[in-house]
């Protein structure tokens, strides 16, 4: 699904990212684990092609079979949309929009069927949870059901895989363990590949692989058993 060679990253002088090597299977939970600085969220920019690594490292990135050296920004946003889901800390969802329109946004961006594309979010919305709150726009949604908009609009293009930096960061405690959960069940019903920067050990321990992050490289995997 996933395979990065020698992922460095410069940013003037500093070096926040040195040689980085993985290989993520699909269908794989991933967290990676880290002090701040430790360049998690850099690495995951990159793996989700909102970043790039810096040039001339002799580097190589390929996500979902498909390399990602060298092409152009146009067609690397494309692939970023058809291939590519989105979960931050903060949900991102646009205010002025509802629930249903919020998950609609990356499906339109592609210039998918408006119809298909609104019933397929309903469906995702139902599937959440959702299903009373489809026209409420975000500020009249609790926390967790905000998070849970932002993880239909992840899904709606039916991604390769999902990055989530810090999902459950600016949640409580039990619509933080509901999110975790979540994603199991999203794995295990729809195979769904995540790959997760987190600070929430029991996060990470639900994860198949965690991947522990120090000074720019991943210094340890660890597989974990608890699932």
């Amino acid at each position: 699904m996933i395979k990065a060679s020698n992922i460095h990253k410069y940013y003037g002088d500093l070096e926040v990212l040195k040689g980085v090597n993985l290989h993520i299977k699909k269908g794989e939970v991933i967290a990676i684990i880290g002090p701040s600085g430790s360049g998690k969220t850099t690495l995951l920019q990159i793996l989700g092609t909102l970043d790039k690594p810096t040039k001339n490292l002799n580097y190589s990135l390929e996500v979902n079979g498909i390399s990602l050296n060298g092409i152009s920004d146009t067609v690397l946003s494309q692939f970023r949309n058809e291939n590519i889901g989105f979960i931050f800390q903060f949900h991102q969802l646009l205010p002025e929009f509802t629930a249903l329109e919020n998950v609609c946004i990356p499906a339109f961006i592609a210039r998918k069927n408006k119809k298909e594309t609104e019933e397929k979010a309903a469906k995702l919305l139902e599937y959440l949870g959702l299903s009373e709150r489809t026209s409420h726009k975000p500020n009249e949604l609790s926390g967790g059901e905000q998070q849970r908009v932002a993880v239909a609009r992840a899904l709606i293009n039916d991604p390769a895989v999902i990055f989530a930096d810090e999902p459950s960061g600016n949640l409580d405690s039990k619509s933080a363990e509901n999110l975790h959960h979540l994603f199991l069940k999203l794995r295990k019903e729809m195979g769904q590949t995540f790959v997760i920067v987190t600070h929430n050990k029991k996060l990470a321990e639900m994860a198949d692989r965690t991947l522990e992050m120090k000074d720019g490289l991943i210094i340890e995997q660890i597989t974990n058993t608890l699932l």
